[in-house]
Protein backbone atom coordinates (compact mmCIF):
# COMPACT_ATOMS: atom_id res chain seq x y z
CA UNK A 1 0.00 0.00 0.00
CA UNK A 2 1.44 3.35 -1.06
CA UNK A 3 2.26 5.83 1.70
CA UNK A 4 0.21 8.97 1.94
CA UNK A 5 1.84 12.38 1.50
CA UNK A 6 3.27 13.53 4.79
CA UNK A 7 1.75 16.99 4.36
CA UNK A 8 -1.66 15.38 3.78
CA UNK A 9 -1.21 13.20 6.88
CA UNK A 10 -0.69 16.30 9.07
CA UNK A 11 -3.39 18.28 7.29
CA UNK A 12 -1.10 21.09 6.11
CA UNK A 13 -0.21 22.48 2.73
CA UNK A 14 3.09 21.80 0.97
CA UNK A 15 5.59 24.48 1.83
CA UNK A 16 4.03 24.97 5.28
CA UNK A 17 6.18 26.72 7.89
CA UNK A 18 7.70 24.94 10.89
CA UNK A 19 5.05 26.44 13.18
CA UNK A 20 2.23 25.29 10.87
CA UNK A 21 3.68 21.77 10.71
CA UNK A 22 4.00 21.62 14.48
CA UNK A 23 0.45 22.89 14.93
CA UNK A 24 -0.88 20.33 12.47
CA UNK A 25 0.97 17.52 14.22
CA UNK A 26 -0.34 18.51 17.64
CA UNK A 27 -3.88 18.59 16.34
CA UNK A 28 -3.55 15.13 14.80
CA UNK A 29 -1.77 13.67 17.83
CA UNK A 30 -4.53 14.83 20.16
CA UNK A 31 -7.20 13.58 17.77
CA UNK A 32 -5.65 10.16 17.12
CA UNK A 33 -4.00 9.25 20.43
CA UNK A 34 -4.92 5.61 21.24
CA UNK A 35 -5.95 6.49 24.79
CA UNK A 36 -8.68 8.68 23.36
CA UNK A 37 -9.78 6.24 20.67
CA UNK A 38 -10.32 2.93 22.41
CA UNK A 39 -13.22 2.13 20.05
CA UNK A 40 -11.30 2.94 16.84
CA UNK A 41 -8.90 0.14 15.84
CA UNK A 42 -7.37 2.29 13.10
CA UNK A 43 -6.40 5.15 15.45
CA UNK A 44 -3.10 3.60 16.56
CA UNK A 45 -1.88 3.10 12.98
CA UNK A 46 -2.93 6.63 12.05
CA UNK A 47 -1.22 7.97 15.18
CA UNK A 48 2.04 6.26 14.17
CA UNK A 49 1.63 7.60 10.64
CA UNK A 50 1.33 11.16 12.01
CA UNK A 51 4.44 10.67 14.14
CA UNK A 52 6.36 9.39 11.14
CA UNK A 53 5.30 12.38 9.05
CA UNK A 54 6.21 14.87 11.76
CA UNK A 55 9.59 13.22 12.42
CA UNK A 56 10.53 13.96 8.79
CA UNK A 57 8.94 17.37 8.30
CA UNK A 58 10.13 18.91 11.58
CA UNK A 59 13.75 18.55 10.47
CA UNK A 60 14.85 21.13 7.91
CA UNK A 61 17.27 18.68 6.24
CA UNK A 62 14.79 15.79 6.10
CA UNK A 63 12.03 18.10 4.91
CA UNK A 64 14.21 19.40 2.08
CA UNK A 65 15.04 15.83 1.03
CA UNK A 66 11.38 14.84 1.20
CA UNK A 67 10.27 17.86 -0.84
CA UNK A 68 12.77 16.87 -3.54
CA UNK A 69 12.59 13.07 -3.63
CA UNK A 70 9.42 12.19 -1.72
CA UNK A 71 9.32 8.92 0.24
CA UNK A 72 12.20 7.59 -1.84
CA UNK A 73 14.55 9.85 0.09
CA UNK A 74 14.23 7.57 3.14
CA UNK A 75 14.20 4.15 1.50
CA UNK A 76 17.16 1.84 1.10
CA UNK A 77 17.98 1.50 4.80
CA UNK A 78 18.88 5.14 5.36
CA UNK A 79 15.70 5.97 7.27
CA UNK A 80 15.96 9.35 8.88
CA UNK A 81 19.24 11.16 8.35
CA UNK A 82 21.44 8.17 7.50
CA UNK A 83 20.55 5.95 10.48
CA UNK A 84 19.63 2.33 9.78
CA UNK A 85 16.08 1.17 10.36
CA UNK A 86 14.03 3.67 8.36
CA UNK A 87 10.30 3.50 8.02
CA UNK A 88 8.42 4.61 11.11
CA UNK A 89 10.24 7.63 12.46
CA UNK A 90 13.78 6.25 12.05
CA UNK A 91 13.62 3.95 15.12
CA UNK A 92 12.30 3.89 18.67
CA UNK A 93 14.41 6.87 19.76
CA UNK A 94 12.85 9.14 17.14
CA UNK A 95 9.34 8.04 18.11
CA UNK A 96 10.01 9.08 21.71
CA UNK A 97 11.30 12.45 20.57
CA UNK A 98 8.33 13.06 18.32
CA UNK A 99 5.77 12.08 20.94
CA UNK A 100 7.45 14.21 23.62
CA UNK A 101 6.75 17.28 21.48
CA UNK A 102 3.02 16.77 21.95
CA UNK A 103 3.15 15.41 25.50
CA UNK A 104 3.10 18.92 26.98
CA UNK A 105 -0.02 19.82 25.02
CA UNK A 106 -1.81 16.67 26.16
CA UNK A 107 -0.84 16.82 29.83
CA UNK A 108 0.99 20.12 30.36
CA UNK A 109 -1.88 21.87 32.12
CA UNK A 110 -1.93 19.17 34.79
CA UNK A 111 1.85 19.34 35.24
CA UNK A 112 2.04 23.11 35.58
CA UNK A 113 3.71 23.31 32.19
CA UNK A 114 3.05 25.29 29.07
CA UNK A 115 0.10 27.56 28.69
CA UNK A 116 -1.86 28.44 25.64
CA UNK A 117 0.13 31.49 24.57
CA UNK A 118 0.19 32.34 20.91
CA UNK A 119 2.81 30.41 19.01
CA UNK A 120 3.05 27.72 21.69
CA UNK A 121 4.77 29.96 24.23
CA UNK A 122 4.90 29.34 27.96
CA UNK A 123 2.78 31.18 30.47
CA UNK A 124 4.51 34.28 31.73
CA UNK A 125 6.11 33.61 35.10
CA UNK A 126 4.07 34.57 38.16
CA UNK A 127 5.59 37.16 40.45
CA UNK A 128 6.96 36.21 43.86
CA UNK A 129 4.92 36.44 47.07
CA UNK A 130 6.11 39.11 49.51
CA UNK A 131 6.17 39.30 53.31
CA UNK A 132 5.71 42.47 55.35
CA UNK A 133 6.14 42.55 59.14
CA UNK A 134 3.80 45.02 60.87
CA UNK A 135 4.16 45.94 64.56
CA UNK A 136 1.09 47.43 66.26
CA UNK A 137 0.10 48.37 69.81
CA UNK A 138 -2.24 46.34 72.02
CA UNK A 139 -4.77 49.18 71.82
CA UNK A 140 -4.74 48.88 68.01
CA UNK A 141 -5.16 45.12 68.26
CA UNK A 142 -8.19 45.74 70.52
CA UNK A 143 -9.90 48.33 68.34
CA UNK A 144 -8.60 47.44 64.85
CA UNK A 145 -7.28 50.07 62.45
CA UNK A 146 -6.75 51.12 58.86
CA UNK A 147 -3.04 51.59 58.25
CA UNK A 148 -0.97 52.74 55.27
CA UNK A 149 2.24 50.85 54.58
CA UNK A 150 5.04 51.31 52.04
CA UNK A 151 6.15 48.09 50.34
CA UNK A 152 9.28 47.94 48.15
CA UNK A 153 8.39 45.67 45.24
CA UNK A 154 8.53 45.13 41.48
CA UNK A 155 5.60 46.65 39.57
CA UNK A 156 4.60 46.50 35.91
CA UNK A 157 6.62 48.80 33.69
CA UNK A 158 4.51 51.66 32.33
CA UNK A 159 6.87 52.20 29.39
CA UNK A 160 6.08 48.85 27.79
CA UNK A 161 2.88 47.84 29.63
CA UNK A 162 4.72 44.84 31.03
CA UNK A 163 5.67 43.28 27.68
CA UNK A 164 9.39 44.06 28.03
CA UNK A 165 9.53 45.34 24.45
CA UNK A 166 10.00 48.99 23.48
CA UNK A 167 6.69 50.66 22.77
CA UNK A 168 4.69 47.77 24.18
CA UNK A 169 5.31 45.49 21.20
CA UNK A 170 4.57 41.80 21.64
CA UNK A 171 7.57 39.50 22.23
CA UNK A 172 8.32 37.00 19.47
CA UNK A 173 8.51 33.23 19.75
CA UNK A 174 11.98 31.99 20.62
CA UNK A 175 13.51 30.41 17.47
CA UNK A 176 15.66 27.99 19.47
CA UNK A 177 12.88 26.23 21.39
CA UNK A 178 9.91 27.30 19.22
CA UNK A 179 8.19 28.72 22.27
CA UNK A 180 8.56 25.60 24.42
CA UNK A 181 10.98 27.23 26.88
CA UNK A 182 13.08 24.06 26.81
CA UNK A 183 15.21 22.11 24.39
CA UNK A 184 15.74 18.38 24.07
CA UNK A 185 18.85 16.47 23.13
CA UNK A 186 18.90 12.79 22.16
CA UNK A 187 21.47 10.71 24.03
CA UNK A 188 21.15 7.11 22.91
CA UNK A 189 17.72 5.86 23.97
CA UNK A 190 17.22 8.80 26.34
CA UNK A 191 15.95 12.31 25.73
CA UNK A 192 17.51 14.98 27.95
CA UNK A 193 15.46 18.15 28.47
CA UNK A 194 17.04 21.45 29.47
CA UNK A 195 15.95 25.07 29.88
CA UNK A 196 16.35 26.94 26.63
CA UNK A 197 19.56 29.01 26.78
CA UNK A 198 18.23 31.64 24.37
CA UNK A 199 15.06 32.67 26.21
CA UNK A 200 15.92 31.33 29.70
CA UNK A 201 12.76 29.23 29.70
CA UNK A 202 10.34 32.05 28.84
CA UNK A 203 9.52 30.72 25.36
CA UNK A 204 9.70 34.25 23.97
CA UNK A 205 12.40 36.77 23.20
CA UNK A 206 12.36 40.55 23.04
CA UNK A 207 14.22 41.86 20.01
CA UNK A 208 14.02 45.52 21.06
CA UNK A 209 14.02 45.64 24.89
CA UNK A 210 12.27 48.46 26.71
CA UNK A 211 14.79 51.07 27.85
CA UNK A 212 13.00 51.58 31.17
CA UNK A 213 12.89 47.99 32.40
CA UNK A 214 15.56 46.50 30.07
CA UNK A 215 13.21 43.84 28.83
CA UNK A 216 12.03 42.56 32.22
CA UNK A 217 8.56 44.08 31.94
CA UNK A 218 8.74 45.37 35.53
CA UNK A 219 10.62 47.94 37.61
CA UNK A 220 11.49 48.31 41.30
CA UNK A 221 9.37 50.83 43.19
CA UNK A 222 7.86 51.51 46.62
CA UNK A 223 4.10 51.04 46.71
CA UNK A 224 1.76 52.63 49.25
CA UNK A 225 -1.03 50.31 50.35
CA UNK A 226 -3.90 50.71 52.80
CA UNK A 227 -4.32 47.68 55.06
CA UNK A 228 -7.37 46.89 57.19
CA UNK A 229 -6.28 45.36 60.51
CA UNK A 230 -9.31 43.69 62.14
CA UNK A 231 -9.95 43.89 65.88
CA UNK A 232 -8.68 40.91 67.86
CA UNK A 233 -5.48 40.20 65.92
CA UNK A 234 -2.54 38.83 67.87
CA UNK A 235 1.12 38.13 67.25
CA UNK A 236 1.42 35.66 64.37
CA UNK A 237 -1.82 36.66 62.64
CA UNK A 238 -1.32 36.64 58.85
CA UNK A 239 -3.25 38.89 56.47
CA UNK A 240 -3.19 38.05 52.74
CA UNK A 241 -3.56 40.72 50.06
CA UNK A 242 -4.14 38.87 46.79
CA UNK A 243 -2.28 40.25 43.77
CA UNK A 244 -0.36 42.86 45.77
CA UNK A 245 2.97 41.02 45.63
CA UNK A 246 5.72 41.22 43.05
CA UNK A 247 4.65 41.71 39.41
CA UNK A 248 5.37 38.80 37.07
CA UNK A 249 7.97 38.89 34.34
CA UNK A 250 6.75 40.30 31.01
CA UNK A 251 3.13 40.69 31.96
CA UNK A 252 2.88 37.63 34.19
CA UNK A 253 0.38 37.63 37.09
CA UNK A 254 1.41 39.26 40.35
CA UNK A 255 2.12 37.33 43.52
CA UNK A 256 0.44 37.94 46.86
CA UNK A 257 1.44 40.09 49.83
CA UNK A 258 1.38 38.50 53.28
CA UNK A 259 1.32 40.83 56.30
CA UNK A 260 2.49 39.26 59.55
CA UNK A 261 1.26 41.00 62.70
CA UNK A 262 3.35 41.53 65.84
CA UNK A 263 1.57 43.04 68.87
CA UNK A 264 3.95 45.02 71.06
CA UNK A 265 4.18 44.42 74.81
CA UNK A 266 2.03 46.70 76.97
CA UNK A 267 3.19 48.49 80.11
CA UNK A 268 0.02 47.62 82.09
CA UNK A 269 -1.66 44.62 80.46
CA UNK A 270 -0.42 41.14 79.67
CA UNK A 271 -2.38 39.17 77.10
CA UNK A 272 -3.27 35.49 77.19
CA UNK A 273 -5.50 34.70 74.23
CA UNK A 274 -8.68 36.71 74.68
CA UNK A 275 -8.01 37.54 78.36
CA UNK A 276 -6.00 40.42 79.77
CA UNK A 277 -4.10 40.38 83.07
CA UNK A 278 -3.42 43.49 85.09
CA UNK A 279 -1.53 43.81 88.40
CA UNK A 280 -3.12 46.57 90.50
CA UNK A 281 -1.49 48.13 93.60
CA UNK A 282 -3.76 48.36 96.65
CA UNK A 283 -3.05 50.24 99.89
CA UNK A 284 -2.65 48.21 103.06
CA UNK A 285 -5.64 49.90 104.65
CA UNK A 286 -7.90 49.19 101.64
CA UNK A 287 -6.80 45.58 101.57
CA UNK A 288 -7.50 45.25 105.28
CA UNK A 289 -10.75 47.20 105.48
CA UNK A 290 -12.09 46.60 101.98
CA UNK A 291 -13.37 49.20 99.58
CA UNK A 292 -13.76 50.19 95.95
CA UNK A 293 -10.93 50.96 93.53
CA UNK A 294 -10.86 52.09 89.90
CA UNK A 295 -8.67 50.29 87.34
CA UNK A 296 -7.81 51.29 83.76
CA UNK A 297 -9.27 49.20 80.91
CA UNK A 298 -7.86 48.55 77.43
CA UNK A 299 -10.59 50.63 75.77
CA UNK A 300 -9.30 53.74 77.54
CA UNK A 301 -12.00 53.80 80.21
CA UNK A 302 -12.00 52.78 83.85
CA UNK A 303 -13.66 49.92 85.70
CA UNK A 304 -14.73 49.78 89.37
CA UNK A 305 -13.67 46.80 91.48
CA UNK A 306 -14.94 45.86 94.95
CA UNK A 307 -12.05 44.79 97.23
CA UNK A 308 -13.19 42.42 100.00
CA UNK A 309 -11.86 43.15 103.50
CA UNK A 310 -8.77 41.15 104.40
CA UNK A 311 -7.58 40.70 100.81
CA UNK A 312 -4.00 39.47 100.41
CA UNK A 313 -1.43 40.09 97.68
CA UNK A 314 -1.97 37.77 94.72
CA UNK A 315 -5.73 37.62 95.02
CA UNK A 316 -7.39 37.70 91.60
CA UNK A 317 -10.72 39.18 90.55
CA UNK A 318 -12.42 39.19 87.18
CA UNK A 319 -14.06 41.93 85.12
CA UNK A 320 -16.31 40.17 82.61
CA UNK A 321 -16.13 41.26 78.98
CA UNK A 322 -13.26 43.69 79.50
CA UNK A 323 -10.68 41.62 77.59
CA UNK A 324 -9.92 41.31 73.87
CA UNK A 325 -12.60 40.98 71.16
CA UNK A 326 -12.82 37.71 69.17
CA UNK A 327 -11.07 37.49 65.80
CA UNK A 328 -12.67 34.25 64.60
CA UNK A 329 -15.82 33.85 66.64
CA UNK A 330 -16.27 33.18 70.34
CA UNK A 331 -16.99 35.62 73.13
CA UNK A 332 -15.08 38.66 74.30
CA UNK A 333 -12.38 37.87 76.85
CA UNK A 334 -12.20 39.01 80.47
CA UNK A 335 -9.85 41.22 82.42
CA UNK A 336 -8.16 39.46 85.33
CA UNK A 337 -7.02 41.77 88.13
CA UNK A 338 -4.33 40.65 90.57
CA UNK A 339 -3.97 42.62 93.80
CA UNK A 340 -0.57 43.80 95.01
CA UNK A 341 -0.86 45.05 98.60
CA UNK A 342 1.59 47.92 99.17
CA UNK A 343 3.61 48.34 102.34
CA UNK A 344 3.81 52.02 103.36
CA UNK A 345 7.24 53.65 103.39
CA UNK A 346 8.71 56.90 104.76
CA UNK A 347 6.35 56.91 107.77
CA UNK A 348 5.99 59.93 110.05
CA UNK A 349 6.37 59.60 113.81
CA UNK A 350 2.61 59.73 114.26
CA UNK A 351 2.09 57.02 111.65
CA UNK A 352 4.61 54.80 113.39
CA UNK A 353 2.83 55.31 116.73
CA UNK A 354 -0.49 54.39 115.14
CA UNK A 355 0.96 51.26 113.57
CA UNK A 356 2.45 50.18 116.89
CA UNK A 357 -0.87 50.78 118.56
CA UNK A 358 -2.56 48.82 115.78
CA UNK A 359 -0.08 45.97 116.22
CA UNK A 360 -0.84 45.79 119.92
CA UNK A 361 -4.57 45.74 119.31
CA UNK A 362 -4.33 43.20 116.46
CA UNK A 363 -2.72 40.26 118.31
CA UNK A 364 -5.92 38.25 118.24
CA UNK A 365 -6.46 38.52 114.47
CA UNK A 366 -2.83 38.64 113.38
CA UNK A 367 -1.44 35.55 111.63
CA UNK A 368 1.42 35.61 114.17
CA UNK A 369 -1.05 34.70 116.94
CA UNK A 370 -1.45 31.18 115.62
CA UNK A 371 0.08 28.32 117.59
CA UNK A 372 2.70 27.75 114.91
CA UNK A 373 4.00 31.31 114.93
CA UNK A 374 3.80 31.41 118.75
CA UNK A 375 6.03 28.32 118.92
CA UNK A 376 8.51 29.87 116.51
CA UNK A 377 8.57 33.13 118.50
CA UNK A 378 9.16 31.22 121.78
CA UNK A 379 12.02 29.31 120.15
CA UNK A 380 13.78 32.45 118.95
CA UNK A 381 13.29 34.20 122.30
CA UNK A 382 14.95 31.25 124.08
CA UNK A 383 17.87 31.40 121.65
CA UNK A 384 18.36 35.09 122.38
CA UNK A 385 18.37 34.37 126.17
Amino acid sequence: MAKRCYYEVLGVAKGASADEIKKGYRTKAKELHPDRNGDNPKAEAQFKEANEAYEVLKSADKKAAYDRYGHAAFEGGMGGGGRPGGGFGGGQGDFSSAFSDVFDDLFGDFMGGRGGAQGGGRRAARGADLRYNLRISLEDAFAGLQKSINVPTAIQCDGCNGSGAEGGAEPSTCPTCSGMGKVRAQQGFFTVERTCPTCSGMGQIVKNPCKTCRGAGRVEKDRSLSVNIPAGVETGTRIRLAGEGEAGMRGGPSGDLYIFIEVADHELFERDGANLFCRVPVSMSTAALGGNIEVPTIDGGRGRVQIPAGSQSGRQMRLRGKGMPPLRGGGTGDMIIELAVETPVNLTSRQKELLKEFEGEAQNNNPESSSFFSSVKTFWDSMKG
